[in-house]
């Protein structure tokens, strides 16, 4: 993992900022984050278009801020036709981008040949496509070969009908298959025995609770140093436990040579790593690999979703909290999937680590001063404008700021696979 730098100050708030970013993660077959599919969402229905949301993340993909982002995950962004005739293409590199386009809304064969021979100009540049399901009908069979991914909604197709499509989809071997809207267990099952390896929704951080689900030994080595940071411990007291866990001593030493801390010498020593990480950063350095620590049914996705909260959180809560408050939000975000994480109640999870107050209302009882951070990371996920709305109005944040720290804590989240 790397270092993480100080934390930014938000951008100022901007009258004319419209559109607020929302989220969802496409994971692969080993369930780790493949890309993202980012969406706008407007507080003015009335402003709220297509072609406003592609205007809006064209510009925010363009900015520096998201290259790390863009370099290392393949960003789906929703267009319409019109949009595509703009010079929003003009400000992204097109090799990490697939521009989601949906079908027409009045289609005859004509418009389609017409709406073809633009994507293939744009395909020469390029960018790849995305388009669902009417893709593999008759009336769209022009548009396929453009198809490098084919997204299916499985929220709605029965399963005879997207064992159809499926089969229909192999006859473009170049396109990629998407199960959209996974939210449960069974429909993913369902997708991946029809051989599709790419699938977007959030059913993989559902809680799988298992009865008499105790701490794997690391995971309890993590806690044990949590603990003692947290009662101020001695050096000795935290050594000892580094010593008898050789996975966490190799972390820390991973940790603090790894360039991020530009050292002049190599540290070896569990003492000396300890003295200049320093306790504040030794405890968020081992909240931090509690989200890598995932026992058998835990996807990778999990702790990349768990350190994007974190982060997320530690940013809004910058220039509205005080410092010490700020790590307490870093925290809450990262334990916030503790359950899903170690496959037991987070009640159960929590009762074995020391935390603070603050940090355990937020968790437990959705209270206090952190809760609403929290909501708002939750709101960024989901596609519930309402939600999203209320949770950013609460703490009198504007779209802009939490664009600026979505788009940030997605990108240091990458970071930490270094």
């Amino acid at each position: 993992m790397s270092n993480h730098s100080e934390t930014e100050t938000l951008p100022q708030p901007n009258p004319s900022d419209s559109g607020a970013i929302a989220r969802q993660a496409i994971l692969d077959a080993n369930r780790a984050v493949f890309g993202y599919e980012l969406f706008d969402r407007s507080r003015d229905s009335q402003s709220h278009t297509a072609a406003s949301d592609a205007a809006l993340l064209f510009n925010v993909l363009s900015h520096a801020d998201s290259e790390v982002l863009i370099d290392r995950k393949t960003i789906f962004i929703n267009c319409t036709h019109e949009t595509l005739a703009g010079g929003h293409l003009e400000l992204i590199q097109p090799d990490r981008v697939v521009l989601e386009i949906p079908p027409l809304a009045m289609a005859n064969g004509e418009d389609i040949d017409a709406h073809r021979q633009t994507l293939s100009e744009i395909a020469k540049r390029g960018f790849r496509f995305a388009f669902n399901e009417s893709v593999l009908t008759d009336d769209y069979a022009s548009w396929l070969p453009l198809a490098s991914f084919i997204k299916l909604d499985i929220s709605h197709l029965s399963a005879d009908l997207l064992r159809s499509l499926t089969q229909r989809a192999r006859q473009s071997p170049g396109a990629r298959l998407v199960a959209e809207k996974v939210e449960t267990a069974e429909q993913y099952e369902l997708a991946a025995s029809l051989g599709i390896k790419l699938f977007q929704g959030y059913w993989f951080a559902q809680p799988v609770l298992i009865t008499g689900q105790t701490l794997r030994p690391a995971q309890a080595a993590i806690i044990q140093l949590i603990n003692l940071v947290r009662k101020q411990a001695s050096t000795v007291e935290i050594e000892e436990v580094l010593k008898r866990d050789p996975t966490l001593s190799f972390n820390l030493l991973r940790f603090i040579n790894s360039s991020g801390f530009g050292l002049s010498c190599e540290i070896t020593s569990f003492r000396h790593a300890v003295m200049i990480l320093g306790l504040k950063k030794l405890f968020r350095w081992a909240a931090l690999l509690m989200t890598t620590s995932r026992p058998g049914g835990s996807p990778p996705a999990v702790g990349s979703m768990a350190v994007v909260r974190g982060r997320l959180m530690e940013l809004l809560a910058a220039e509205l909290l005080p410092p010490e408050e700020c790590d307490n939000a870093f925290v809450v975000g990262v334990f916030s999937l503790l359950d899903t994480m170690l496959g037991m109640s987070l009640t159960k999870a929590l009762e074995s680590i020391s935390l603070p107050e603050t940090v355990v209302n937020a968790l437990l009882h959705d209270t206090g001063v952190l809760a609403p951070f929290l909501d708002l990371a939750k709101a960024c996920e989901s596609a519930d404008d309402a939600a999203f709305s209320k949770a950013a109005d609460a703490l009198q944040l504007t779209n802009q700021q939490v664009n600026w720290a979505h788009l940030q804590a997605l990108a240091w989240a990458e970071t930490l696979s270094d």
